[in-house]
């Protein structure tokens, strides 16, 4: 009986994960701005909700908004040129740019869909093109869908570590896999948007050396405690340097 439950156990294992390789290889699809084939489960219209949705609450997390309109309207104009003068013009995203009154808190994300937040504590330590380099970076974020593809990859790992669970006790081990594929792959993104950032300076006539500068003040506001590159879904700040100077250095011959 034991046996026979173990064989039940194993096959209805299989069939989860079956299911997970079948449901991952049938969600690929090629991005359209980037050329990359990624693994992604809802539309651009579910995006955009999403980052709709999530805004607010995301904004109250870091203080709400930054109180002057001023400062508002030049992150506006920055990411609007960005936005105008690349192909994230061409794609169906609603860009919003919002800056955020947490002035302790040094950092800049995206959600899906376009919104796109700095905090003041890291916005007033730019010049104009770090700023662009900045919002350059999170705009690659977005139309490389970095969120989506993270969302959809979650779920698989998740699914495959049920199945791993379920088939041979092994649903930590696996679980532990996926985890540190996320964390690479997070750090990918990151890569992949720093030379989309580089790319879009270029294109609305920053200088991208300044995305140098960007770095240098994010490794500093880290300290020297700051988490080690592989525990971390973002590279160590020395090592995008080193890719953002290569990413110069391509678009420069391309251009030039």
């Amino acid at each position: 009986m034991r046996r026979g439950s173990w064989k039940i156990r194993i096959v209805i294992g299989l069939v989860i994960v079956v299911f997970a390789l079948i449901q991952r290889w049938n969600n690929k699809e090629e991005n359209p701005y980037t050329g990359r084939v990624q693994n992604i489960n809802m539309t651009s219209e579910q995006e955009i909700a999403i980052g709709l949705q999530s805004a607010p609450e995301v904004a109250q997390q870091y203080g709400g908004l930054y109180p002057d309109e001023r400062l508002q309207t030049l992150v506006d104009a920055v990411g609007n040129r960005l936005v105008q003068n690349s192909i994230a013009r061409e794609s169906p995203y609603e860009y919003e740019f919002h800056l955020l009154a947490d002035d302790q808190t040094v950092n800049a994300f995206a959600l899906p869909g376009g919104q796109i937040f700095i905090t003041y504590a890291l916005f007033r330590q730019l010049n104009e093109a770090q700023l662009a380099g900045v919002l350059g970076h999170e705009i690659g974020h977005v139309i490389g869908r970095h969120s989506a593809e993270r969302i959809a990859d979650s779920n698989f790992w998740k699914t495959v570590s049920m199945g791993a669970s379920v088939g041979a006790d092994a649903g930590s081990l696996v679980s532990s896999i996926g985890q540190n594929t996320l964390l690479t792959n997070g750090r990918e993104d990151e890569l992949e948007s720093d030379d989309l950032g580089v790319l879009f300076m270029m294109q609305s006539d920053y200088q991208p050396e300044e995305m140098i500068g960007v770095m240098k003040i994010l490794k500093a506001s880290a300290g020297p405690d700051r988490v080690p590159e592989f525990q971390s879904t973002h590279p160590d700040p020395d090592n995008r340097i080193e890719r953002i100077q290569e990413a110069i250095e391509k678009y420069k011959e391309q251009t030039g």
